[in-house]
C-alpha cells in the first residue's frame, strides 16, 4: 500500500504542476469569465498564484482520497499539511528572494511553484507513512475555510500587499 501511495504521490505533483500552470491562464482564455475566475489566477498578485496551489491539490486529494484515503485515517490533515506548506514555502521564499532582489523573476518563480507543489506532496507523504490519526474534521474545515477564503477574496480581498497585483496595482478581480 505505501508504494501505491508514493506512486499516487508522484504523480499527483505532476498533475499539480500541469493543472497549475494552466490556472495560471485559464481566465484570460476564457474572456475572463467570473466563475472561471473563482478557481484561477485573476491577477499577478501571490494570493491569485496560491490558487494554482490549493485548486489543483484539492482535486487530487478527492481523487487520491477515492483511490485509497477511505482506507487511510490521517489522510485529511496530510492534504492540510500539504497545502499549507506549498503555500507558506511559496509565500516566503517568494518575498524573500524578492526582497534581496528587489524585483522578482518569472523563470524563478515557476520553479518556487514546481518546488511548492513536490514539496507539498512530500510532505503529505510523510505525513500519512507516518499513520499517525488525526481529526479529519478539523482538516476538512481547515481546506473548506480556505476553499471560502480563496473564493471570497478573489471579489473582495483585503487591501495588504499579498493581494495586491504587483502589475496593474488594484486587487482581485476588478484590476
Amino acid at each position: 500500500m505505501k508504494k501505491d501511495i508514493k506512486k499516487f504521490s508522484a504523480i499527483s505533483a505532476i498533475v499539480i504542476i500541469i493543472l497549475g500552470t494552466l490556472l495560471h491562464f485559464t481566465y484570460d482564455w476564457s474572456n475572463q469569465n467570473a466563475v472561471v475566475g473563482l478557481f484561477s489566477a485573476v491577477n499577478e498578485s501571490t494570493w491569485e498564484h496560491l490558487k494554482l496551489l490549493y485548486f489543483p491539490i484539492l482535486i487530487t486529494a478527492i481523487v487520491g482520497y477515492i483511490y485509497y484515503g477511505k482506507n487511510t485515517p490521517n489522510y485529511w490533515c496530510a492534504k492540510v499539511v500539504q497545502v499549507l506548506i506549498s503555500m507558506v514555502f511559496t509565500v516566503i521564499i517568494f518575498y524573500t528572494y524578492r526582497g534581496v532582489l528587489g524585483k522578482d523573476i518569472a523563470f524563478v518563480n515557476i520553479l518556487i511553484f514546481i518546488l511548492a507543489a513536490v514539496l507539498g506532496e512530500i510532505a503529505n507523504y510523510l505525513v500519512i507513512k507516518r499513520g499517525k490519526p488525526c481529526n479529519k474534521n478539523v482538516a476538512i474545515v481547515v481546506l473548506v475555510v480556505l476553499f471560502v477564503m480563496f473564493i471570497n477574496y478573489t471579489t473582495n480581498p483585503p487591501k495588504m500587499g499579498l493581494f495586491q497585483d504587483p502589475v496593474s496595482g488594484g486587487y482581485g478581480v476588478d484590476v
